[in-house]
């Protein structure tokens, strides 16, 4: 099939080198010349695993192309929409402009029979809008929601876990086309779901909302097992047990970030509310308010450890991206939490495998440096984003290059009696520690 891209932001950029290594014809449209002349290149703009090969492959093959001229598009019969929706400035709804302006920057280069495929996370209500405008251009539109993870998504892109197509009632041949592109993952077993596009639209932020939920549900039973003696990570063992509960995504710690989760809960709330069915998704709010609580009792621990004040303490904050596998610093948790103490006085040392470019941006009033130089005689550590490498750390080896041996488990992913044993004062988000081990 021969394919356009419109955006090539994280979305993008992944859905067009993946369509390409799957053996269609594509091209990838940005506005972005700087964008564009990297992913021409075969550099990708952002840090996700495997897409440099598929862009690199892609390219040389022939089969992947960018540009930043929309009539490239001409040449294409489906044409994927794929900018970011960020949240609005002006509240919690979701910033629909660069959707807008892609479908409107299209529209003079449709044909008769092109689809035109919305992968960009919308608002329920957006599609309506646009489908008298292509329709009379004799186009076809369809919302297909994405459900990438990062870190995962070149896998979840070529092997999705399901395919949502949001059509007009009776548009057969928009779903034979779109089967067509997806026919690869289709015949190795990827169910199709088709329906309308209200529910195509709902999917997505149900989805987000609902895992935000259950992360939010943990941290809240954190909260109680701090105050209990309670030990939140054998609490979500045991009920992840339950069939009907699961154990993913119950991983007490510092909370959710990221460009999709935070943002996609309050578009979907402040949508709620123009339906006139704010109720129906009100405790979203309290969702988003236990999850950025868990930022400040980092903070909050972190201090308690150092007797009660961070100023000019050395703390070492390893991790920047809001989870691993990312250069993401996007509302991430992480960056928040050494942004904080930075803020209370601390002599904040924060690094990152991936993301102290993205940080240093965003932050430039940080302290960056390698793994070793924030360890050196530091007061505090603090893990805030569970890279392997943070993870396995050895303790004993930690032990002796800190100052003071204290480490505060921000993602509960450290093994808290090997850190004990090794003569660390060990503190994590609704776990105790006993007699200098953690509670059996």
């Amino acid at each position: 099939m021969r394919i356009s891209v419109i955006g090539c932001g994280y979305l993008g950029a992944v859905h067009a080198a993946a369509m390409a290594s799957v053996g269609h014809d594509v091209v990838g449209i940005d506005v972005d010349q700087v964008k564009v002349d990297a992913l021409s290149a075969g550099r990708s703009p952002i840090y996700e695993p495997g897409l440099p090969e598929l862009l690199t492959s892609g390219i040389q093959s022939g089969k992947l192309r960018f540009s930043t001229n929309t009539a490239d598009t001409r040449a294409a019969v489906i044409h994927f929409i794929a900018v970011g929706t960020p949240q609005s400035h002006s509240g919690g709804s979701a910033d629909l402009r660069y959707v807008d302006a892609a479908i409107e920057g299209l529209l003079p280069y449709l044909s008769e029979g092109d689809l035109v495929v919305g992968k960009s996370t919308v608002p329920v209500g957006t599609a309506e809008r646009f489908t008298e405008a292509i329709a009379a251009r004799g186009a076809h539109l369809v919302w297909n929601p994405e459900f990438l993870r990062e870190g995962y998504a070149v896998k979840d892109t070529i092997e999705p876990d399901r395919l949502v197509y949001g059509v007009a009632d009776g548009d057969d041949y928009a779903v034979d086309q779109l089967n067509e592109v997806y026919a690869t993952a289709i015949e190795a077993g990827s169910p199709v779901i088709v329906t309308d596009f209200a529910t195509a639209e709902l999917v997505k932020v149900s989805a987000n909302a609902f895992l935000a939920t259950k992360i939010s549900f943990i941290n809240a039973m954190a909260e109680i097992a701090e105050v209990t003696g309670a030990d939140v990570t054998k609490l979500a063992d045991a009920i992840g047990y339950d069939k009907r509960i699961g154990r993913k995504f119950l991983n007490a710690g510092v909370g959710f970030g990221g460009g999709c989760l935070p943002k996609d809960i309050r578009a979907f709330t402040a949508r709620a509310e123009e339906l006139g069915r704010g109720e129906s998704v009100a405790f979203l709010k309290e969702v988003d308010a236990i999850n950025l609580r868990r930022r400040e009792r980092v903070v909050e621990l972190v201090t308690e450890e150092l007797g009660g004040s961070v100023f000019q303490k050395k703390v070492a904050v390893l991790g920047l991206a809001f989870k691993p596998n990312s250069d993401d610093v996007r509302d991430s948790p992480a960056l928040d939490v050494a942004v904080r103490l930075n803020g209370l006085g601390a002599n904040v040392v924060a690094t990152d495998p991936q993301a102290m470019k993205n940080s240093r941006e965003l932050h430039p009033q940080l302290v960056y440096g390698s793994t070793e130089e924030a360890l050196a005689d530091a007061d505090a550590v603090v893990v805030v984003t569970e890279w392997p490498e943070y993870k396995d750390l050895d303790p004993t080896e930690v032990h002796s290059v800190v100052r003071t041996p204290i480490v505060v488990d921000a993602r509960n992913c450290l093994d808290a009696d090997a850190w004990a044993d090794a003569g660390w004062e060990y503190a994590g988000l609704g776990r105790q520690v006993k007699n200098g081990r953690a509670r059996p």
